[in-house]
């Protein structure tokens, strides 16, 4: 019977070679030896625990268990690949690599809880882990040995990492936030975050049409299903509100392309929601979701602060928030008991029914949708915006005028190269740097904008003149694809709305 049964993870292992040959991973020689690795490491585990249990008394068994929280959590996971990848080719171009991290998963599961007992519970449990996993963080196929890491840590944290929570030995950590969370923190103290996907995960959502349409239409589904809801809606209507008041204090947005990042949107429906890592109470949920809205608000400026990469943002407060369910959980039972606060009455806005929670979710989403603060166009791709902003000495606008250019010009717009190099050359809004002067100019020549032609030669002074047809159809694509199709007449309409004078004649 103990042979029969270590059959199942040798197949899955030999699956796992087998892919190493397929032409997207073998075209690649360390990503080839990534899953090598891999594989001869999970061949160890089983050849040593096979001979252990041939000199034990005791077998190992399966037992199937299917949750609909998993299969159902897997399928939404699934859909928003389906989706994001059709309009950002490198989603589909993982596929094989997602298929790997699932035979990998499976096996490295399967031999850790025979290792620590005699029975595995086979389900769909690995398929949100890694569909969670892989919406936040991949690593290039250079160091792809480090996503095969990162996944045993959150199986392990699963694993080992228990408390008593109501009578019932758990986990205490979301795997997948935990796994993302540590790997966060090692890669921004060790300054390595271009060996990750990261910030493209985070910039590309919004090239899929209405994607926070999608977002919430597919999130309604897990809502319906597993009353999740409080945590979502209360986490997007703090930062909605703090957003706001920012704005309204500052004159300029906190985040730059929405009043809630697409990936912060995600984040808020896939991966903060997990109902085995937050509270089960109305209120316990209402109070998980404000803490994630604003632990993702101060750590999108903490991390700015610290010239860290800000989509880190919704990653790092997860494992956080899953260390003070039991904390929420007894501050929930406090005002049930205290005489006072339950006289107020404080249950009553949560404990309606979940219908009725996605209802006032659907009203809040509609009411962000009709004044822009989703889908619609945000100030913060208005280039003039910041320009003025910058110039009326607003705190941080010219930080992100800088940063905003910088993409830009890395998108071969001729104009924005010349814009960097002369504020480099002028130091008004930032310290002098000749080199990078002299580089920015050098890549708006090479492009044919004239003006950065003209600084190349002139030292004294900066010259300058308004966008090209070409860079138009890139600083006026709002995050999304770059406007090669769309008119000259239309262009120039489109840029009179972002502000720029010069195309409204």
């Amino acid at each position: 019977m103990t042979r029969r049964v270590f059959l199942t993870p040798l197949t899955l292992t030999l699956t796992l070679t087998f892919v190493s040959l397929i032409a997207r991973v073998n075209s690649h020689s360390l990503l080839t030896n990534a899953f090598w690795s891999a594989s001869a490491g999970l061949l160890i585990w089983q050849v040593a625990l096979y001979l252990h249990c041939r000199h034990s008394s005791t077998g190992r068994s399966f037992q199937v268990r299917i949750r609909p929280q998993h299969y159902l959590q897997a399928a939404v996971q699934l859909a928003v690949f389906g989706y994001w990848g059709w309009h950002w080719p490198p989603v589909y171009d993982m596929a094989w690599l997602f298929v790997a991290q699932l035979l990998f998963a499976y096996t490295f599961d399967m031999l850790l809880q025979w290792t620590r007992r005699e029975s595995y519970v086979i389900g769909f449990g690995p398929f949100p882990i890694i569909f969670s996993t892989n919406l936040f963080l991949w690593f290039r196929d250079d160091w792809f040995y480090l996503q095969f890491l990162m996944i045993g840590v959150g199986f392990m944290g699963k694993e080992f990492i228990r408390w008593n929570r109501h009578g019932k030995l758990t986990h205490i950590f979301n795997p997948s936030a935990f796994s993302l969370g540590l790997f966060s923190l090692i890669l921004i103290a060790t300054n390595t975050s271009d060996l990750t996907w990261g910030q493209e995960i985070a910039t590309t959502l919004v090239l899929a049409p209405n994607i926070y349409l999608f977002l919430f239409l597919i999130g309604l589904v897990v809502m319906y299903y597993f009353s999740i809801t409080l945590i979502a809606a209360s986490a997007a209507a703090i930062l909605f509100a703090l957003s706001a008041l920012y704005a309204t204090f500052t004159g300029i947005p906190y985040f730059l392309d929405s009043e809630i990042p697409a990936a912060v949107f995600l984040g808020l429906h896939l991966l903060v929601t997990d109902p085995s890592t937050s509270p089960k109470t109305p209120i316990g949920k209402g109070i998980f979701g404000i803490f994630y809205g604003t632990g993702v608000f101060v750590l999108y400026a903490l991390l700015g602060a610290l010239g860290a990469p800000t989509f880190y943002d919704k990653l790092l407060c997860v494992p956080l928030l899953n260390l003070s369910v039991r904390r929420i959980d007894s501050l929930v039972d406090s005002i049930q008991q205290n005489r006072v606060l339950s006289g107020w009455n404080l249950e009553w806005p949560f404990s309606r029914a979940n219908s009725l929670h996605i209802a006032s979710w659907a009203v809040l989403f509609a009411t962000m949708t009709a004044i822009g603060s989703t889908d619609g166009r945000h100030i913060g791709d208005s280039l003039p915006f910041w320009q003025k902003a910058c110039s009326n000495g607003q705190r941080n606008a010219c930080e992100r005028l800088l940063s905003i250019e910088t993409v830009y010009c890395d998108d071969n717009s001729g104009w924005a190269c010349n814009e960097l190099g002369g504020h480099y050359r002028e130091a008004l809004i930032t310290t002098a740097n000749k080199d990078l002067a002299f580089a920015y100019f050098s890549r708006a020549c090479e492009v044919r904008f004239q003006a950065g032609c003209i600084n190349l030669l002139e030292t004294d002074k900066v010259e300058r003149s308004n966008p090209r047809i070409i860079d138009l159809r890139l600083l006026l694509r709002e995050k999304k694809q770059n406007l090669l199709n769309m008119s000259e007449q239309d262009l120039y309409k489109r840029a009179c709305d972002h502000g720029w004078n010069f195309s409204c004649t």
